[in-house]
């Protein structure tokens, strides 16, 4: 029963976790005269990049705060069940 428990709370800790997707960096090509002329979809995709990368750092800080309190709580049970087993 108590090996049940345990498999759920971890089950539902993992669930949790977010997985953070680092963006494509956008291409450019190295041809000035198609860099013209594909100047407008290229601007675009820079623009996509910089608002994604964003969001990306937001994830990571999210995902970290998470872990961390993870962690915390991992500790705090670890430390009942060394309290539980002691002679």
């Amino acid at each position: 029963m108590l090996s049940a428990a345990i498999f759920s709370a971890f089950l539902a800790g993992s669930a949790a976790a977010e997985t953070c997707i680092a963006p494509q960096p956008p291409f450019v090509p190295g041809d000035p005269e198609a860099a013209r002329e594909y100047s407008d979809i290229i601007r675009n995709d820079f623009e996509l990049y910089i608002r994604d990368i964003e969001q990306y750092f937001r994830c990571l800080d999210d995902e970290r705060a998470r872990a961390f309190q993870e962690a915390r709580e991992v500790s705090a049970a670890y430390g009942r069940f060394l309290e539980m087993i002691a002679p």
